[in-house]
């Protein structure tokens, strides 16, 4: 028996105008409710071997290793516990299993023309729970998201939450669009060769994305929908530079920064009907640009220049009531850039130069305390996973500029990407229909 190991390492928006080595986190206090779950123990689980479903098993086993929710176990050649079938189910050998140190199994089995998935539990010696499931053919493009779905509700039946697999994230190498399931595999350009695209933002629903594309003078902003590849171009970006879109949590809007000669400030545009643009800021040679919105849709969160260096304001969603955010240390910390609310609205992430180098700080939206994250290498860009514990960022502690994630509760990082020079993440929520799936 081998277990699946964690590493502990020590933890672009470019736009003109002190922790120790090692990066520390500290487990927040909470109580999750599920199948006999304690609360801080993240109990031990392996995904049983079988005939066929070789690709939904490891796929299973990735992702309940990614939602940092459970200490995997790897099953050796001669630890299956497994032999011939009892009313269409394994026979599983319990007491073997707890032998292993384990506390739950999951076993995916042949159903048919469907796949049955039993949670047992090891401790017990029962089924706890199972469903039934259709996945689409291993080849088909909807597969992958379809059983990332299922390890989802898995993670969901023992802890009460579902965990944030069925969820994709875009990126920016080289100016092209991409995007990658959320254990960083099934990478897919999004847009052509040749096109210059940046600031990537995912609609509350998944089926739509935005992002600015360079092109005859300007950087006008696109929604495009992902099942059928169709673009609009957002009313009032046509001309001069539009940058950072963030959407609405109902998604009717779309604010964004428009840059010109007099300096940079926020708008608004309702992208349902493609009308209706609204200025939100009046910057007077200041820079106010990447808004976010409260998950309530009452507040938004943006940069702003207009005491000097770039930093984290709020205010009301129709501009008003606007106030300096995240607090900051003159002579000790630098410019902030990149805020993103999370999807609790209890906090907002954002990376912060530190000694000349951008590191990733949360702030507590309730207390106005901010928090630093990181510390080895550069780090910016944050983004938000979907389950509000797991934050993707952009790291250059590799070597090469990656996106890299980090669990809030335990500080486990681990590397997404290893393609390309990354910037300009954006995590969707998660996906819930199969027309979200890749293309």
């Amino acid at each position: 028996m081998t277990a699946i190991h964690r590493v502990w390492p020590a933890l672009l928006l470019g736009f003109p105008g002190a922790l120790v080595a090692q990066d520390t986190l500290r487990p927040p206090d909470g109580v999750r409710v599920g199948i006999e779950y304690r609360p801080g123990i993240r109990p031990s689980i392996l995904v049983l071997p079988g005939r066929g479903l070789d690709s939904v098993r490891a796929i299973l086993a990735r992702d309940l290793d990614y939602s940092d929710r459970f200490e995997v176990i790897v099953l050796g050649p001669g630890d299956s516990g497994t032999a011939g079938t009892n009313t269409g189910a394994h026979t599983v050998n319990y007491g073997l299993f707890r032998t292993l140190g384990a506390e739950y199994a999951v076993e995916a089995a042949p159903d048919g023309p469907g796949t049955v998935l039993r949670l047992h539990d090891i401790t017990a010696g029962v089924v706890r729970r199972e469903q039934r499931y259709t996945f689409p053919a291993p080849f088909d493009v909807g597969f992958r998201l379809a059983v990332h779905r299922a390890a989802d509700e898995l993670v969901r039946w023992i802890t009460g939450t579902p965990g944030y697999a069925a969820s994709q994230l875009l990126f920016v190498v080289g100016r092209q669009l991409y995007r990658v399931d959320s254990d960083g595999t099934a990478a897919t350009a999004l847009s052509a060769t040749g096109e210059q695209i940046l600031s990537p933002a995912w609609s509350p629903d998944g089926r739509r994305i935005a992002y600015m594309r360079f092109g005859a003078g300007a950087g006008s902003l696109l929604v495009q929908q992902l099942s059928t590849g169709q673009r609009l171009t957002v009313a009032g970006t046509g001309t001069a530079l539009n940058i950072t879109p963030a959407f609405s949590p109902d998604g009717r809007l779309l604010a964004y920064a428009r840059s010109t000669e007099d300096g940079t400030d926020l708008y608004t545009a309702d992208v349902t009907q493609n009308c209706c643009v609204q200025r939100l800021t009046v910057g007077r040679y200041a820079d106010n640009l990447s808004p976010t919105f409260a998950p309530d849709g009452r507040r938004l969160a943006f940069v702003s220049t207009r005491a000097g260096q770039p930093q984290i304001y709020v205010m009301a969603a129709d501009g008003t009531d606007q106030e300096l955010f995240a607090p900051f240390d003159f002579g000790t910390t630098g410019s902030s850039n990149a805020p993103e609310w999370s999807p609790d609205g209890a906090g907002v992430v954002f990376h912060r130069d530190v000694n000349r180098s951008p590191q990733v700080f949360v702030l507590d939206v309730a207390s106005r305390r901010v928090r630093q994250l990181t510390s080895a290498g550069r780090n910016e860009d944050p983004t938000w996973a979907p389950d509000g514990r797991h934050i993707a960022f952009v790291s250059d502690r590799s070597g090469q500029r990656q996106l890299w994630v980090i669990d809030m509760t335990t500080g486990r990082i681990r590397q997404l990407t290893f393609t390309g020079q990354v910037r300009l993440p954006a995590w969707s929520r998660r996906l819930t229909d199969p027309t979200t799936g890749p293309n």
